[in-house]
């Protein structure tokens, strides 16, 4: 039985309001940048494992050193698809984030080939308290982090869309495949990363590394692979808010600068 706590109904949203293709028009009041992360410790995210409760922070890979979230493999033996995802506590539906990332060191014992120098930040997802117990991926959209090595020719393009649970329209049509290619370019070395998200609900989504647009997408959905058994939205159900999760799938990887500023529409003089 899927075990479905008050949390996720942040993830049930009105079906009351039109969905447009284009962020909403309007005079608006910018929102001041906040900062996610205190650089201390991980007041106000929450770790969730597969296999593990919420809260429990497995064999302490997420870790706070240097002013940055770090997710290390130090006291693990093999990797034992443990997958890991450290949750911010609030959802959000129209803003705009940034932080900077990079991939660093080796890739733990037993981890699956394809999590080599391969991380991520979730949006638009489903709370930690909502997931099954051995769910390793949350219902949401994936801003996929991808390095190559250095004397390597293979493209391995960040920013890329993953879509565990979901599908979105891309170009023009509802599209079922998983990965979402950008058009940002291989990085070969371990410098930080700076990257961008700016989501208008689900009508306008677009992903940004060092500046520059590298994949734009629309109108998420609820649905296809990697939905959990018994997940209470069915397939179609737009997905118009969510949580923020950094992702710790078998390789070190390290998160600071965690920023957001609210897009929600607001007059100005303040109603």
């Amino acid at each position: 039985m899927y075990r479905l706590l008050s949390l996720l109904t942040v993830t049930i949203l009105s079906f009351a309001s039109c969905t447009s293709d284009s962020p909403p028009a309007g005079h608006a009041e910018p929102e001041e940048w906040v900062s996610l992360f205190n650089g201390r410790d991980l007041s106000g995210w929450t770790p969730k494992f597969s296999g593990q409760a919420p809260g429990v922070n497995y064999l302490n890979t997420f870790q706070v050193e240097d002013s940055m979230i770090r997710a290390v493999y130090t006291e693990y033996d093999s990797f034992h698809n443990v997958f890991g995802h450290l949750f911010y506590a609030e959802p959000f539906s129209d803003y705009h984030l940034r932080w900077e990332y990079r991939i660093t060191g080796e890739l733990t014992p037993g981890a699956p080939d394809y999590t080599y120098k391969n991380s991520g930040l979730m949006y638009h997802g489903q709370s930690a308290e909502s997931m099954n117990l051995e769910q390793d991926f949350p219902v949401s959209l994936e801003f996929q982090f991808l390095a190559g090595d250095p004397g390597n020719t293979e493209a391995r393009a960040t920013g890329n869309l993953c879509t565990p649970g979901t599908h979105v329209v891309w170009p023009d049509t509802l599209t079922e495949q998983h990965i979402l290619p950008s058009a940002a370019p291989t990085f070969r070395d371990t410098n930080w990363v700076a990257c961008e998200l700016i989501v208008h609900h689900d009508s306008l989504i677009l992903h940004l590394v060092e500046g520059d647009t590298v994949l734009q997408f629309r109108r998420p959905v609820v649905g296809g692979f990697l939905t959990p058994e018994n997940y209470p939205l069915p397939a179609g159900t737009p997905i118009r808010e969510g949580y923020l999760s950094l992702q710790a799938e078998g390789h070190p990887v390290d998160f600071r600068r965690i920023e957001i500023r609210n897009l929600k529409k607001r007059e100005v003089g303040g109603q």
